[in-house]
């Protein structure tokens, strides 16, 4: 597995990320303790080295396994967790991205986690009902106290994110190195602005969804879904049937698997985003990881693209289709930097 550097940062970071909302039993699909081990010793051994967990998966037992998994060799692992949702739904301020809220999350996933500092903090949500100014400064806080290394935002609009970075940057706080979306072939619309805006800014991505919760893989496409399946085959739309049969072609003819050309595709154009791949079963994982040797052909992602593509809208459609009128002829002739 290869490296890249994190955003703006200097934190190299694996090109697949292993996400645990699957470690532990709480929910009544995860993977128990013995799987969990396995699942982490095979994205170790490939190469991996960042792991991605939540206060609130599986009820705080994933944060806990995890804890025990790294504790061995802590220090080459990258431990990412995420805070904002509720820990307590009666009370108001155990939920937010106020100060109050992250203060508390932080030192209750650093008990479970049984570690001194989280290597990289996620924003798991954009909460309106707190500043931007005011969790930036907490997080800023964080950093400084030395109990938080990195930070970043998931699930968030994209003015949100620059707005909140252009503050950390004028004032001299730690800005946001990436963010979380879900994207995948099935789940496009992060093109519209999300994807741009991090590209721009430099931050990475970590695509959550990879596989569509399945689809991608050929589980509704190849053999009938098992009782596990997250989503039904009455929640399908034809047309993410036809996308997840084209990749099914292209695996068919590159000899891989579904799940492994749809991974791969998420890079083949975008190098900083990296997805976050989870399971339940060893198997599932291996196939996964595999996908970090695949080099797609130009033609495949042009095909696969082609049976995926979404309308930007507008503004990104207006201004692609202004461009003769606003620049000329000679607009042709110039080269974008």
């Amino acid at each position: 597995m290869r490296y890249r550097t994190l955003g703006r940062t200097g934190l190299r970071v694996s090109e697949m990320f292993l996400g645990t909302m699957t470690f532990g039993e709480d929910w009544g699909w995860g993977a128990p303790l013995d799987e969990c081990r396995k699942l982490f010793s095979a994205y170790v051994e490939a190469g991996g080295n960042v792991i991605d967990t939540a206060d609130k998966y599986t009820d705080g037992a994933s944060e806990r396994i995890v804890g025990e998994l790294v504790k061995a060799d802590r220090d080459r692992l990258v431990v990412a967790t995420k805070y904002t949702l509720s820990r307590d739904g009666s009370d108001p301020n155990a939920s937010g991205n106020h100060r109050k809220s992250l203060t508390q999350a932080v030192e209750a996933s650093l008990s479970r986690l049984d570690t001194d500092r989280i290597d990289l903090l996620w924003v798991h949500i954009w909460d309106p009902g707190t500043p931007v100014e005011e969790t930036m400064r907490a997080l800023d806080d964080l950093v400084r106290a030395g109990k938080v290394l990195y930070v970043g935002i998931s699930d968030s609009p994209a003015w949100v994110v620059s707005r909140a970075n252009a503050i950390a940057e004028f004032r001299g706080w730690t800005s946001f190195a990436g963010v979380q979306l879900p994207y995948s072939l099935v789940q496009r619309d992060g093109e519209r602005e999300l994807l741009p805006m991090a590209e721009s800014l430099g931050l990475s991505v970590a695509a959550w969804g990879p596989l569509a919760q399945g689809l991608l893989s050929g589980k509704h496409t190849r053999s009938t879904p098992t009782e596990h399946t997250r989503i039904r085959a009455s929640d399908v739309s034809e047309q993410h049937l036809r996308v997840a049969r084209t990749v099914d072609a292209v695996a068919d003819e590159l000899g891989v698997s579904s799940s492994q050309v749809a991974l791969a595709w998420l890079r083949a154009r975008r190098p900083y985003v990296h997805p976050v791949v989870g399971a339940r079963r060893l198997g599932q994982l291996t196939d996964n990881l595999a996908a970090a040797d695949l080099r797609l052909p130009a033609e495949a992602v042009d095909r696969l693209d082609a049976a995926s593509a979404i309308e930007l809208g507008f503004p990104a459609d207006f201004i692609a289709e202004q461009r003769p009128f606003v620049y000329g002829p000679v607009g042709d002739r110039v080269d974008w930097a």
